[in-house]
């Protein structure tokens, strides 16, 4: 058995001095909404990327989302919904978003942006909570989605077991896919600016999810990669853990070569569109290096403009936040409303 939060390689940049989020009081229910799955059945002209997709996506269905907290003013506010591809443990399968909302408020009531957040694999998620609150501050909506067994997701069971690692994966995905349809109902958001931004594990995840159906006008991808067998068999610090982890559960050569390829984000990455996908790149990187890092920007179409190296590795990559931040905002306000023009071949 292994931990979930050793998928995709941690990323412990900051601990930011937060408690777990299992301590917070239960909150009360503020307001009901319903939504629908937008996610149709996408295809793919591409035989293996077809093959990838069927196992990625679900039967779409309306779902009920609810809104907790102390009252109605708060600017921190629990969003849940059921996932839409259940493992069968309850408390895992209520998926859990924190919305963090922005602090000004908008004298003409008109709707703001919103981004979701998708954490890296600290299990107290600092880097994701970093983010959701800074783009908080930057007066946008902030939602941070809590990935299978993470946060308040965990009930008897804190991790997945080993032969379960696609299944949950699959969920993750799925999750944060319908993680924008839950957003789009909520009346304060502009549902026509739902934006996606993840680190490292969050930007494997991200990097699948918004290659279904390119729901999301901006996604933003950072301290990941692909090729990612490449990546688990060579690489250095919490690769080699994930590695040996993987090991004790019985996968080498072969069987792990075809378990990490059912999870591979090159096999979709096509499908982004390089217009509006951003990929972070810290390049002295060794847990994501910079090759991985260059192949899923090839696989995605990005230009220089679009794929951003910076100096450092995958924990002083802290040191570019603020500008970081900075930039992902500016987009994320000035991305255009609607999804963009994209072939149904892609969708």
């Amino acid at each position: 058995m292994f931990p979930l939060h050793r998928f995709a390689f941690p990323i412990c940049l900051v601990t930011l001095g937060l408690t777990s989020v299992r301590a917070v009081a239960e909150p009360r229910v503020l307001a009901r909404y319903e939504a629908r799955d937008t996610l149709g059945r996408p295809t793919d002209p591409d035989p293996d990327a077809q093959a990838c997709l069927a196992g990625l996506t679900w039967a779409p269905a309306s779902f009920p989302v609810t809104c907790e907290g102390d009252d109605t003013s708060s600017h921190r506010v629990i969003v849940r919904f059921p996932s839409p591809v259940p493992s069968g443990d309850a408390a895992n399968d209520h998926v859990t978003m924190e919305w963090h909302r922005p602090f000004q408020t908008r004298a003409d009531d008109a709707k703001a942006p919103a981004v979701l957040v998708v954490h890296e694999s600290g299990r107290a998620m600092p880097v994701g909570r970093l983010f959701a609150r800074a783009f908080q501050a930057e007066g946008i909506h902030a939602f941070l989605i809590h990935l299978p067994y993470y946060g308040l997701r965990r009930g008897a069971s804190d991790r997945p077991e080993s032969d379960n690692l696609v299944t949950v994966v699959r969920q993750a995905i799925a999750d944060v896919r319908r993680a924008r349809d839950a957003i789009a109902s909520l009346p304060e958001v502009d549902a026509d600016r739902i934006a996606i931004q993840g680190t490292s594990l969050g930007g494997f995840v991200v990097a699948i999810a918004a290659s279904l159906d390119n729901a999301f006008p901006a996604s933003f991808i950072m301290l990941a990669g692909g090729h990612l067998y490449d990546l688990v068999v060579n690489g250095q610090q919490d690769a080699a853990n994930f590695r040996r982890d993987l090991e004790r559960a019985g996968y080498t050569g072969d069987a792990l070569r075809k378990l990490l390829w059912q999870i591979e984000p090159t096999r979709v990455a096509h499908r982004l569109d390089p217009q509006r996908t951003w990929l972070y790149t810290a390049a002295q990187d060794r847990v994501i290096p910079l090759e991985n890092a260059q192949a899923l920007a090839r696989a995605a179409r990005l230009d220089e403009d679009h794929h951003v190296s910076f100096p450092g590795d995958h924990y002083t990559a802290i040191v570019h936040f603020a500008t970081i931040v900075r930039q992902v905002a500016a987009r994320i306000r000035d991305c255009e409303h609607g999804q963009a023009d994209v072939p149904p071949s892609r969708r």
